[in-house]
């Protein structure tokens, strides 16, 4: 399966680890580099992986481009608003979606779920892979968990999208808006990949929500900008 991301695996591997050093929480930190670290068990695993079957990321590396790019987003938005514990944050957005190592597999050019996917689903097999990792850290809070596992079990948003609980913090809220605003830039992508050439508006798009239009790029023309 070949990759569409958007920045090579080189970049997003350093910038990833350049995220992660900035982390200053130890115990979040350690749970990060158990994790995400060059070294460990999930990494080869999570920098390959899709992030998904079809909408968004659906490639190789796409796991790793969307988490990146969500969790940047958090970090930056994190120095905005108020009151948002930052590696809370980014640790969750991070993990977000590490549920779907257990929930994917790829055969050849193919992405399918798995039966533990199918039976037990994403946001459940990645509360287990957190809570398994929290437990062999020693002295890891137990609010400093609660709160990182809700982000997990919330950032779908809603019950109906597959979340068995709501947002009720300010990082699970983050979180999850920048996760649904990256789902749906990548579907944006994925739909002008799939553009006729010269054509600017797309069909309705389920991962949109809508019809897609590609016309307007904001972009001033080269005459213009010489002229000023």
């Amino acid at each position: 399966m070949s990759s569409a991301a958007a920045r090579t695996l080189e970049q997003m591997e350093q910038d990833l680890q350049e995220l992660i050093a900035t982390v200053q929480s130890p115990h979040l930190g350690a749970l990060l580099e158990r994790m995400l670290g060059p070294g460990s068990r999930t990494w080869d695993h999570y920098k390959d992986a899709p992030a998904a079957k079809h909408y968004h990321h659906a490639y190789r590396h796409g796991l790793l481009e969307h988490s990146l790019t969500v969790a940047q987003a958090v970090s930056a938005l994190s120095g905005i608003f108020h009151g948002v514990h930052r590696d809370l944050a980014v640790t969750g957005a991070l993990l977000h979606d590490i549920g779907k190592l257990d929930a994917y597999r790829r055969i050849g050019e193919e992405i399918e779920m798995t039966d533990a996917g199918r039976l037990h689903g994403e946001i459940a097999l990645g509360y287990s892979r957190i809570r398994d990792e929290i437990a062999a850290i020693d002295g890891f809070p137990s609010e400093l968990s609660q709160a990182l596992l809700h982000i997990i079990l919330s950032h779908h948003g809603s019950l109906q999208h597959g979340s068995p609980v709501v947002p009720c913090t300010r990082e699970a809220t983050l979180v999850h808006m920048a996760d649904n605003l990256g789902s749906k830039l990548g579907s944006f992508d994925r739909v002008e990949r799939a553009l006729d050439s010269g054509a600017q508006w797309a069909g309705y798009d389920n991962g949109i929500g809508a019809v897609a239009y590609f016309g307007a790029d904001g972009a001033e023309p080269e005459s213009s900008r010489l002229a000023a």
